[in-house]
């Protein structure tokens, strides 16, 4: 057998990695000692294991990993490794690499199901909000429907004033359950640091009553729930500071009725 096919034979191979016997690892040890290329191979198998396992064991310290390789990549000759029996050797290298691929693996299909996992928790996060901002406009549109189309509920339409023409509004008077409601949906948005007050009035002597300080930011298409009041015979809506005024300012007046 020529050197070439003896180097491609995968004899130094099991030598590197101390599958030989004694009597044959003394015999690639003279080869190695009567051949350069005998002894250039080795040394490239052993530079090829260290740099591999290095590849799959980043976490093996700088000390540890600069001692196995100047043991390895002796400058003067060959580096000779101790023979071990068995295949101890050979599966222990394979299995340390099967199993960083392994490990590899699993983390890459970790990081895919929690990326995975972590988009639908999202989309759901997204569709439980969409489904609850539908339960509550359902729940709204349902209520003013139901105040509207109670046969009880009497309508107070309420026409806009010198401060605001176009203004309207609407009351509407369940003498049956006793509330009223109002719809403000026709009121231009109250400016900041202002709000508008809901007025009962009795017409001889004029009295007014509050009967509501109206949050036009709730989300209720418009028709808000104010204080029950018998005995209105119109009613009245002002531009007030917020918080509301023990009086009706006239000057500010939105909108107003009789019933």
């Amino acid at each position: 057998m020529d050197i070439t096919e003896y180097i491609g034979s995968g004899i130094l191979e099991l030598y590197v990695f101390g599958r030989l016997s004694d009597e044959e690892m003394r015999d690639v040890n003279q080869m190695a000692g009567e051949h350069a290329e005998v002894r250039d191979e080795i040394v490239s198998i052993e530079k090829a294991v260290i740099s591999l396992s290095y590849s799959f064991a980043p976490y093996l310290s700088a000390e540890n990993y600069e001692r196995i390789r100047k043991q390895l990549l002796e400058k003067h000759g060959v580096v000779e490794m101790k023979p071990k029996r068995g295949m101890s050797p050979w599966i222990g290298w394979a299995a340390a690499i099967l199993l960083m691929f392994g490990l590899a693996y699993q983390y890459y299909e970790y990081n895919e199901v929690t990326k995975e996992v972590q988009s639908v928790t999202k989309e759901r996060g997204k569709f439980e909000q969409m489904v609850a901002a539908l339960e509550i406009k359902n729940s709204e549109n349902e209520k003013a429907l139901s105040v509207i189309r109670d046969k009880f509920s009497t309508v107070v339409p309420l026409e806009g004033q010198a401060v605001a023409p176009e203004a309207y509004a609407k009351v509407y008077v369940n003498t049956s359950k006793k509330e009223i409601f109002v719809d403000v949906s026709g009121l231009p948005p109250a400016p900041a640091g202002k709000v508008y007050q809901v007025w009962a009035l009795k017409l001889d002597p004029l009295t007014p009553t509050s009967i509501g300080v109206l949050d036009t930011t709730a989300k209720t298409n418009g028709i808000l729930q104010v204080d029950n009041f018998d005995q209105a015979e119109a009613f009245g809506i002002t531009l007030e500071p917020e918080g509301g005024s023990a009086t009706p300012t006239l000057e500010q007046l939105y909108a107003l009725g009789k019933v």
